[in-house]
């Protein structure tokens, strides 16, 4: 991410030289000479931190930084100050500044200090982010995501609930297939009527044909009443067939029957009964694999696959683990009377490393299975299913004691950029640190680029 600084002292030479050495690292900066300009540039609403100076003409540093203050709560502001007015810094840091600098600025301090203040500017807004979401998502009542590819269901899911075409959802076990069939039945027309689920792959086949049509007295050995199926339990509602490409032939061809005429017989009955029934199906299968090895029918995947929509596995929303973790950590807490807090270092290297194969419902079971271990109020590395353990150590830079800082800061650029795969535009922002600032550093130490790739 690039960020936008915005520096503001009546000093030209110290305002343009600050600004010269944080755009090595690579930030964008802009400038004012006072106050009342600076003011005026943080209104136009593109910054993210701003670094002042505390005595200025007219509106003074100070003054400023409250008025950023009352706006925007928590906002960082980085005050520069003379030795003299060291006590009028502090009181601008217990008004909200985020800390002070005092002159001549130290640039190296300056950078780390700015890195560290728009890393916990950045933390706080992902969790506030984290809890409009959380009450965004509430529509979908258990579906979480903030995601972009889980926007993008979330966006299908509303355009196509109040239609009554077939909806086809896919995806991988565990991805949550089920939450997306109830999002489009409580945000269609029909929410106030009967949602009937079947799971077709836990039916016999012998069964099946019953479930959904019903029977009548005497149809077969041990149907001693008659029985209403699901079509008819469904009917003005919505009917989800879940693991649809489970059912044979057989029933596909029946099935077929009622999608298009949108009538049926009970099993072993003459009357004809009409049903009005918005049909979801959900499967894990390639139906058109299926298709060419003759397993399912193609007229009847076209019936169903009106519209489809693909959920995604796990492993292609990491960025919706925090929010994940975070509410799977609260709901088993509170299950088990504990209070836990977080997730160490480790732990949650261990949970990004991880491609989750069973998708959010083995993250469940992962976080449950956590929490009921967890010997104190973190959750440890220890304390994940082995699986998951074993990513722990995958991501970690490990620098020998001894090794000076210069040292350090070359494995952590060179480890870095190794994981990245040589991609040195991800190494630069994964390090907070300017493309011009890593290309200088590697120059420095004669170092190529470890995987052999061009930039990217």
């Amino acid at each position: 991410m690039n960020f936008r600084l915005l520096v503001v002292d009546d000093e030209k030479n110290i305002r343009e030289g600050l600004a010269a050495g944080l755009e090595m690292d690579g930030y964008e900066v802009v400038t004012a000479s006072d106050g009342t300009e600076g003011w005026q540039r943080f209104g136009k609403g593109d910054i993210d931190l701003v670094i002042t100076d505390l005595r200025m003409t007219g509106l003074s540093g100070e003054e400023l930084q409250r008025k950023i203050e009352a706006a925007i709560p928590g906002f960082p502001v980085i005050i520069l100050t003379g030795h003299g007015t060291v006590e009028n810094a502090v009181a601008a840091m217990r008004s909200g500044a985020y800390d002070f600098l005092t002159k001549p600025v130290n640039l190296d301090h300056l950078s780390m200090l700015v890195k560290r203040a728009l890393a916990n500017h950045e933390l706080s807004l992902k969790h506030k982010n984290l809890e409009e979401a959380l009450a965004k998502n509430n529509q979908y009542k258990t579906m979480v995501g903030s995601s972009a590819v889980m926007q993008q269901v979330f966006d299908m899911i509303s355009r196509a609930a109040p239609s009554k075409a077939s909806i086809l959802i896919t995806g991988e076990s565990g991805v949550g297939k089920e939450l997306v069939a109830d999002a489009l039945h409580e945000l269609s027309p029909r929410k106030g009527k009967p949602m009937v689920k079947v799971h077709c792959a836990a039916i016999p086949d012998s069964l099946i044909e019953s479930e959904l049509f019903g029977h009548e007295k005497g149809a077969f050995t041990g149907a001693v009443a008659r029985r209403r199926g699901r079509f008819e339990l469904a009917n003005e509602g919505t009917l989800f067939l879940d693991e649809i490409g489970e059912i044979d032939q057989n029933i596909q061809i029946k099935l077929l029957r009622v999608l298009q005429e949108r009538k049926f017989e009970r099993v072993g009955g003459e009357e004809t009964i009409e049903t009005d029934v918005r049909i979801i199906a959900a499967t894990n299968r390639d139906l058109r694999a299926e298709i060419e090895k003759g397993a399912f029918r193609e007229d009847l995947f076209f019936r169903l696959n009106v519209v489809n929509i693909r959920v995604p596995p796990l492993r292609e929303r990491k960025d919706d683990l925090p929010m994940l973790i975070s509410i799977f950590l609260r709901e088993f807490s509170q299950e088990n009377g504990k209070q836990i807090e977080g997730i160490d270092d480790k732990a949650r290297t261990a949970l990004y490393a991880y491609d989750w194969p069973g998708n959010v419902r083995e993250l469940r079971n992962c976080m449950e299975s956590a929490v009921v271990m967890a010997k104190g109020n973190i959750i440890a590395d220890s304390d994940l299913p082995p699986t998951v353990r074993a990513h722990s150590d995958k991501g970690w830079i490990r620098i020998p004691i001894g090794t000076n800082m210069d040292g350090c800061e070359q494995i952590i650029i060179q480890d870095t950029l190794a994981f990245l795969k040589g991609n040195k535009s991800k190494t630069a922002e994964v390090l907070g640190i300017g493309r011009k600032t890593l290309h200088r550093k590697l120059d420095s130490t004669g170092e190529i680029n470890p995987s052999g790739n061009m930039d990217t």
